[in-house]
C-alpha cells in the first residue's frame, strides 16, 4: 500500500482511457461510492491497480459534520471499497450531507463553533474504529459562513484535527474560494492552517457567478490557484497533488496541458 506520491488525477469513467495512458501516473482518487464494495473493479481502474497505481477512496455521502451518528452501513461501506483497491487511506469531507433522514445531495458547511468540532470528533472517531486505514479529512469550499460561528476556518480544521488525530486533504482551491468569497487574502488564510497534517492536496477550477467564485470541478484552474500551490511547495512540499475535474472534459492536449501546469509549479515529475 503505497502513498499517494507525486501528481494525480481524479479516475472518472468519462476519461478513463486519458488516465489510462498516462505514462507517469502514480496515483489516483476514485469517488468512493460509485464503487461497488465486492467488486469488481471498472476494468480501467483495475488495469491501473495491475501497474501499482494507488487508489485513494474519497468519500462524499458519510456526513461527518452531522448531528446524528454517522451511518454504520455507509462506514462499512468505505471499509470495504478501501480493502478492494488496497488503498493506503481514504478520505472524506468536513461537512454534512443529511439532517432528519433527509439527503441534501451537496456537501454542507458547519457553524464552526465547538459543539460542531464536538459532533465531527465523535463521527470520526465512530469512523475511524471500522476503517482498516487512516482517515483524511478534506474542508470544504462554501459559499456562507453561519451566523453563529466562535472560530475561524483555521482554528475550527485544526481542533478537529487535534481532537482526532486524523490528517489533512488539504483543498487549495477550496482555500483560495472561501478566502475570496470572504474579501480575505488566500495566502493569509493557507499560512495558518495546519500544514504538517498533509496527507496529499487536491486542486480544482472554478469561476466567479453571481459575484461569488465557485468551486465546479469544470473549469480550468486559475492562475492565482496555481500560484498558490507554488507558495505551498515552495515552503513545504506535500508528497502528492490530485487534479479534479468531475464534467465539462476539455480535449486530451488541454488536459494534459494542465497536469504539466500543476507539476511544474509543485516541482513534481510530470506525469503526461
Amino acid at each position: 500500500m503505497t502513498r499517494p506520491q507525486g501528481v494525480g488525477i481524479g479516475w472518472r469513467p468519462e476519461i478513463a482511457g486519458f488516465v489510462g495512458a498516462l505514462p507517469g501516473l502514480r496515483f489516483v482518487e476514485v469517488v468512493a461510492e460509485s464503487l461497488a464494495p465486492d467488486g469488481p473493479l471498472p476494468p480501467g481502474l483495475a488495469a491501473l491497480r495491475g501497474r501499482d497505481v494507488t487508489v485513494v477512496p474519497h468519500g462524499v455521502r458519510l456526513s461527518l459534520g452531522g448531528a446524528e451518528p454517522v451511518d454504520p452501513a455507509r462506514v462499512t461501506h468505505l471499509a470495504r471499497v478501501a480493502e478492494l483497491v488496497d488503498a493506503p487511506l481514504v478520505s472524506e469531507h468536513i461537512a454534512f450531507v443529511r439532517a432528519g433522514g433527509l439527503e441534501a445531495g451537496h456537501l454542507l458547511p458547519l457553524p464552526r463553533t465547538r459543539e460542531a468540532v464536538a459532533a465531527v470528533t465523535a463521527n470520526v472517531r465512530r469512523a475511524r474504529a471500522e476503517l482498516p486505514v487512516p482517515l483524511a479529512l478534506e474542508p470544504i469550499a462554501a459559499l456562507f459562513d453561519w451566523p453563529d460561528d466562535e472560530l475561524d476556518e483555521a482554528d475550527f480544521l485544526t481542533e478537529i484535527l487535534d481532537a482526532t488525530d486524523a490528517e489533512l486533504l488539504l483543498d487549495v482551491a477550496n482555500v483560495y474560494a472561501n478566502a475570496r468569497n470572504r474579501g480575505q487574502d488566500p495566502q493569509a488564510l493557507l499560512d495558518r492552517l495546519p500544514l504538517d497534517r498533509i496527507a496529499y492536496v487536491h486542486v480544482a477550477g472554478g469561476a466567479e457567478h453571481g459575484g461569488l467564485y465557485h468551486d465546479t470541478h469544470t473549469d480550468p484552474v486559475p492562475t492565482e490557484v496555481l500560484e498558490l500551490v507554488g507558495a505551498l511547495c515552495a515552503g513545504r512540499r506535500p508528497p502528492a497533488l490530485l487534479l479534479e475535474r468531475d464534467g465539462h472534459y476539455p480535449a486530451a492536449d488541454v488536459l494534459r496541458a494542465e497536469l504539466d501546469a500543476l507539476a511544474t509549479v509543485a516541482g513534481h515529475p510530470v506525469v503526461t
